[in-house]
């Protein structure tokens, strides 16, 4: 019988494993640095008609923020956020091994189009968000150039970072070419406003992770539910409970669109400590002294962020976990929850036409 070899399966030379990212910097520290979107680019444009400014009230309205800390072995991430820049956050996240940056993108359109009654477009403030997003054309609303997108102004500011850091590493989240952002080294995060962007910027472009603060809302929109280019287990939410977008059911309608029931139970985090039943939606009712606003912000660093007897922060755990849990681990998936309301459009547009409405 011949003897068929398959020696040229085996590689004749060990294949050397990729070198660990390290930090060569004489005098290790955490760096912050801020620039206006402007100066990075100067494609970088204004688009009053939906209060996307470079400037406002004689000040820059443009500046973007980005911190790391070569003091911390680096993790090879880099956070997006989308809100406005939080010092507590971005110094946790630095302390978790990430480099971190706030861009300055388009999201004052919402206080024009993101007001009640909802439009006959299921996906229209979706398609708003992916266009602010990306600056490619998703909508008939807005019309965000590509200079203008969170992405093209991630890549500008990066690329702006490589070359006034070497010592931060900041190319590592360049392409080999150097022409884009290595997006499966990306997280992105936001709360509120930003957490619903990131959410669905993210069923569009592949990331490595989402952390979704107080979001995604959206309520009237079903985006949610599309098609995911990012794996569903790598998004993970944060709510207050007398937050009036968990009240309302926007959250927990979100989260069950985006199928997260399908890696564990909502799981209260002063109830169940880390790692939470490897839950991706995540609740607190810690005492906000019944103030919704308080509660709709305290998810997040700093700020209304609740601290305990000892002066620390009661959530610190839960932000790592939101940022560094190990994605393959998740909780059994469980049923839709029934007490969460999914027909909010139904519901507003009867509401809209009842007599004397």
């Amino acid at each position: 019988m011949p003897v068929l070899f398959l020696s040229f399966l085996v590689p004749l030379f060990p294949i050397a494993a990729a070198e660990p990212l390290t930090f060569a910097d004489a005098e290790p520290q955490r760096y912050q640095f801020s620039e206006r979107a402007s100066v990075i680019d100067a494609r970088a444009r204004a688009y009053p008609e939906i209060g996307f400014l470079l400037e406002k009230d004689g000040k820059p309205a443009d500046v973007q923020h980005a911190s790391v800390d070569t003091r911390v072995a680096p993790q090879g991430k880099l956070v997006i956020w989308l809100m406005a820049h939080s010092g507590p956050l971005f110094e946790r996240v630095n302390s978790y091994g990430f480099h971190i940056i706030r861009v300055h993108y388009a999201n004052g359109w919402f206080s024009k189009f993101g007001q009640e009654p909802p439009p006959a477009d299921d996906k229209f403030l979706g398609k708003i968000r992916l266009e602010a997003a990306t600056g490619e054309d998703f909508s008939d609303a807005v019309e965000i150039q590509k200079p203008d997108g969170a992405a093209e102004r991630a890549f500008q500011f990066v690329k702006w970072l490589a070359a006034k850091h070497p010592a931060g590493r900041w190319d590592t989240f360049l392409t080999e070419d150097g022409q884009s952002l290595r997006w499966e080294r990306v997280i992105l995060a936001g709360s509120s406003h930003g957490a619903s962007t990131a959410a669905r910027w993210a069923k569009h472009q592949k990331v490595d992770r989402v952390v979704m603060f107080c979001g995604p809302r959206d309520q009237y929109e079903t985006w949610q539910a599309l098609p995911s280019a990012t794996p569903v287990n790598r998004f993970f939410g944060f709510s207050h409970v007398l937050d009036g977008g968990w009240t309302g059911d926007h959250y927990c309608r979100s989260w069950q669109l985006l199928g997260l029931q399908d890696f564990g139970p909502v799981v209260n985090v002063d109830k169940i400590p880390a790692p939470h039943g490897n839950s991706r939606r995540l609740i607190t009712d810690v005492d906000v002294k019944n103030d919704a606003q308080s509660a709709h912000n305290c998810v997040v660093p700093g700020g209304t962020a609740v601290k305990g007897a000892d002066g620390k922060f009661v959530h610190e755990g839960v932000w790592r976990y939101l940022f560094t849990h190990p994605v393959e681990l998740t909780g059994k998936a469980v049923p839709p929850e029934a007490d969460c309301s999914m027909e909010l459009r139904r519901a507003a547009k009867k509401k809209e036409t009842k007599p004397g409405s």
